[in-house]
């Protein structure tokens, strides 16, 4: 027997159609319809019609095997976990490594993917940060654009799939982090229009209308999201969620949909006795999103740090178009205040917004830790014109300064896959939409977008091509290769970071960095990480002993420290 229970608050009368009959739902409190099918069961197939029009999936389904706009099928719990020893694993300390399914392996599975879990453990990365997998359009994309947001993309592998995926993780010590995105849905499969005002016309979005967290009927879209969040973390053994632009979650509610998330998550926590994050990706440069909710903020655990790349982008590349503009004018005194103070815009002037920008971070009071700092993510280089990395056109030397830049800085260091070992495969946008008109949409708005940057549009990857995706999966062999070292060095790195307690103390006001010519000094108590940025040999003068050097070039005698161009050492002071 199954229970139907939709939420259709306008609706003059609601049937789930199953087994090649309707059955009427009944009325119930606050907009809810609900009715009992004995004969449905696990693996049933449904629709619900609202006031008689087309069948249209559940908002809530669990499970679309056959694409979003096919029916939903009934979904139970049968897994049968092993993790039952798994006692999580905190944000605080962690390296995070973030992957898409869909192009960490050629098959494109989680199944495939645990084949590969090992090779991250040897890495030593702590937290897996899955790219989103809610069901969306087609078999390839990012899965920015999912509609059904309760249910598991089937050609990953279905729910099941991530369940597998997940438990594996746990059993190598692993923790998962699944990125979510609530402030949109994909204008392919969304239904959700039909059944409530789950979006309202009192704001708007880059992609469009709201979700609706203030207007009228908000109370349920809010559960529907929270409800979202806490099925992951508890029925899928999810560790934390990496929220999706969460200032484009307008809510002029007097508890913000995020203040009210997190204390269900915290409740989650208390009662699972394990650590679950929540990891925010905003624009603003405002630390109140990870400031405690007893000190007047949202309670997040953490935050990406888009100023720390930016920053760190600027000095390694040169590059100073768009956004990388501010930061490239003075790219030393950029990472000095983005280093020491976690945001570069702290209620600075922008050019790139035309107005100023973000809060000062009280580096006293907030850890460190509730940064996350990157030189590359599914972001910032999938949204260049054809998805190169930093591997394209940097030399080794400079590829591993920026690397210990940002497993030596104070914050929460993620990797984006295939930067360990400077993969040559790009990461470039995708899509698989089926209908002609919105595929058509994509390619031309895509290439649109960057010919306002300069870029030729004739070399915009067509996001419709197939190729488009197989050019970004990862090439496993060339990383067994290794030709260019990078990955001996990420693992020194790594392992540097757990054994020296300086290189994971939490407090900002620790951190001092100091620039000497194209040397920049970034220290914590006796541990300090040196490197030469500019073209020619460089010292710095220093007594202690060399923990890791870039390369046999790198040399300390007496009290010089010899680096040569682009190289670092992280040194250990004398007393």
């Amino acid at each position: 027997m199954t229970y139907f229970r939709v939420w259709a608050p306008d609706a003059e009368s609601v049937e789930v159609e199953t087994g090649g009959r309707r059955v009427p739902l009944s009325a119930q409190a606050q907009g809810w319809w609900g009715v009992d099918v004995p004969e449905a069961q696990h693996g049933t197939d449904y629709a619900y019609v609202v006031d008689g029009g087309d069948p249209t999936p559940d908002p809530r389904t669990r499970w679309q095997p056959e694409g979003v706009h096919a029916a939903s099928r009934v979904y139970e719990d049968r897994f049968e976990w092993t993790d039952a020893a798994w006692t999580g694993r905190q944000l605080a300390g962690s390296v995070v490594y973030e992957l898409h399914i869909g192009t960490f392996t050629s098959e494109g599975t989680f199944d495939a993917a645990i084949g590969r879990l090992d090779a991250l453990v040897e890495l030593g990365v702590d937290l897996v940060e899955v790219m989103p997998v809610a069901a969306f359009p087609g078999t390839h994309g990012w899965g920015y654009d999912g509609v059904h947001l309760y249910a598991v993309h089937e050609p990953y592998g279905g729910p099941d799939g991530l369940k597998r995926f997940v438990d594996a993780c746990h059993a190598r010590g692993l923790g998962v982090v699944l990125d979510v995105v609530y402030n949109h849905l994909g204008p392919s499969g969304n239904y959700l229009g039909r059944f409530g005002p789950y979006f309202t016309d009192l704001h708007s979005t880059p992609w469009g209308q709201a979700v609706n967290l203030d207007d009228t009927g908000s109370d349920e879209v809010r559960r529907w999201v929270i409800d979202n969040a806490t099925q992951w973390l508890g029925e899928f053994h999810i560790d934390g969620l990496r929220l999706d632009a969460v200032h484009a979650l307008v809510d002029e509610r007097a508890t913000h949909l995020l203040a009210e998330l997190a204390a269900e998550v915290d409740r989650l926590s208390t009662a699972m006795r394990r650590p679950l994050s929540l990891i925010a990706e905003s624009d603003r440069n405002d630390a109140s999103f990870v400031r405690p909710r007893e000190a007047g903020g949202y309670g997040l655990t953490a935050q990406w740090d888009d100023d720390v790349h930016h920053a760190l982008h600027a000095l390694v590349t040169g590059e100073g178009q768009g956004y990388y503009s501010d930061f490239a004018e003075d790219p030393y005194l950029a990472l000095t205040r983005a280093m020491t103070g976690a945001f570069f815009h702290a209620g600075t002037w922008s050019s790139f917004r035309g107005r100023h920008h973000g809060a000062p971070v009280d580096r006293e009071l907030t850890p460190a830790y509730r940064f996350v700092a990157y030189t590359q993510t599914h972001d910032q280089v999938g949204n260049r014109a054809t998805g190169d990395r930093l591997a394209a056109t940097l030399s080794d030397g400079r590829l591993k300064v920026a690397a210990a830049l940002v497993l030596a800085s104070p914050f929460t260091p993620m990797l984006f896959m295939g930067e360990e070992y400077a993969a040559a495969t790009p990461w470039q946008y995708f899509t698989d939409h089926q209908e002609p008109e919105l595929a058509e949409a994509i390619r031309q708005g895509r290439r649109k977008e960057f010919a306002g940057h300069g870029w030729d549009a004739e070399d915009v990857p067509d996001p419709q091509d197939p190729a488009t995706r197989d050019r970004s999966v990862l090439d496993w062999d060339e990383r067994a290769r290794d030709e260019r070292g990078l990955l001996a060095w990420y693992r020194s790195l790594i392992a540097l970071r757990r054994t020296r307690p300086e290189l994971t103390d939490p407090r900002l006001s620790e951190v001092t960095l100091s620039v000497e010519g194209s040397v920049v000094v970034l220290g914590r108590g006796v541990v300090q990480m040196v490197a030469n940025l500019g073209t020619e040999q460089a010292q710095h003068a220093v007594t202690g002993e060399v923990l890791l050097a870039s390369e046999d070039g790198v040399r300390l005698s007496g009290s010089a420290l010899t680096l040569p161009a682009d190289s670092v050492a992280v040194v250990e002071l004398d007393a």
